[in-house]
């Protein structure tokens, strides 16, 4: 059985399958609806029921408050409908969004790489070409007992293969399954694209990149994408890991950065040892950014990917530096642990 299901202010009207969620449907049908834990604990994907009756899943009584519930108010990440629905949320336009409906694929396992020791490097070789924008990421099904886990692609929508750089989290089921049973030439199903992370390619202005541990996924594709397209502003990579041992990757940029003018990498280690060979910056990814570029960072685009606490520690920076929101994007993987901590950030997801 199937619902129509109608999205205001856009007037727009996609089907709505039986137990299927608003928010899968939506952007199954390249509607983007603002969203983050999809939990249903954080209430970023609040949205108001205009016509019809939902059912209101497992949103939980912090994220969507009885009174709101008598408001007619859900969470589309985990309402169901129980007939046609009409609902209003806020959808802002954004010129850079290409707004590509979610789609389920199929690939092959084609190379694995301990990129250092804890991160490895997983690459897929889609049956089809997949379509989507540098500094997205695709839902993984890691088994149909441990379910699905959220991973930002490190190519560039121009490669054929898709590079997953895969964090080992201390008792993370899915992390230890991919570490150590998947193998090379096993087939794994994904859907995605999904995220609003990348470029505002129209702004034409210099780009920063502040990556930390596997964070560096999102940058790296978004960079080369840059490269491949172009662009001529200033390009700036700032790059950290603890030690020279977990700093991956770091002999391609120095290449790409001879290659390039306009791009600066600026790697940084914060917690190398004293006695080693590293004549690099020593110290934080917002520490290093601060001293390359004089704790000046106006007339930039920043993007921040990585742990919480340097995504927080870079966002003070950075408006220290002046600045501001408008010109800072971030996007957090949050787990359903994660969302329970969530607060009344100061960005908007994105």
């Amino acid at each position: 059985m199937s619902y129509e299901l109608t999205i205001e202010p856009l007037g727009q009207t996609i089907d709505l399958e039986e137990e299927q969620t608003i928010l899968d449907a939506a952007l199954r049908a390249g509607i983007y609806l603002p969203h983050a834990c999809v939990h249903g604990l954080c209430g970023t994907c609040k949205i108001q029921v205009l016509d019809g009756e939902v059912d209101h899943g497992e949103a939980s009584t912090f994220a969507l408050m009885d009174f709101e519930r008598e408001e007619q108010k859900t969470l589309a990440c985990c309402a169901t409908a129980e007939s046609d629905l009409v609902v209003e949320a806020e959808i802002e336009e954004d010129p850079d969004a290409r707004n590509l409906p979610i789609q389920d694929y199929a690939a092959e396992v084609t190379r694995i790489e301990d990129l250092t020791p804890t991160i490895r490097g997983i690459w897929l070789k889609p049956d089809r070409p997949v379509d989507y924008q540098a500094g997205q990421y695709i839902n993984l099904t890691v088994s149909a007992e441990i379910g699905s886990r959220a991973f930002s692609l490190a190519t560039p929508p121009s490669s054929g293969e898709l590079e997953l750089n895969v964090r080992r989290v201390p008792g993370g089921e899915g992390t230890a399954y991919l570490h150590e049973q998947l193998a090379v030439g096993d087939r794994v199903h994904f859907s995605g694209p999904y995220g609003r992370f990348f470029v505002k390619k129209s702004a034409h202005v210099p780009v920063l990149f502040f990556a930390g541990g596997s964070g560096l996924a999102s940058p790296k594709a978004m960079l080369l994408d840059l490269l491949e397209d172009g662009f001529d502003l200033p390009i700036i990579l700032v790059y950290g890991q603890r030690t020279r041992a977990e700093l991956y990757y770091h002999e391609e940029f120095l290449e790409l950065a001879q290659r390039y003018p306009n791009l600066r990498y600026v790697p940084a280690l914060s917690d190398e040892p004293e006695d080693s060979e590293w004549d690099g910056f020593r110290g934080y990814v917002h520490e290093a950014a601060q001293a390359a570029l004089a704790n000046d960072f106006r007339g930039h685009k920043a993007y921040l990917c990585g742990p919480p606490l340097m995504i927080d520690a870079s966002i003070s920076a950075l408006m220290q530096g002046r600045l501001f929101e408008k010109d800072i994007y971030t996007e957090k993987f949050i787990s359903a642990a994660d969302a329970q901590q969530v607060r009344s950030p100061p960005f908007r997801s994105l």
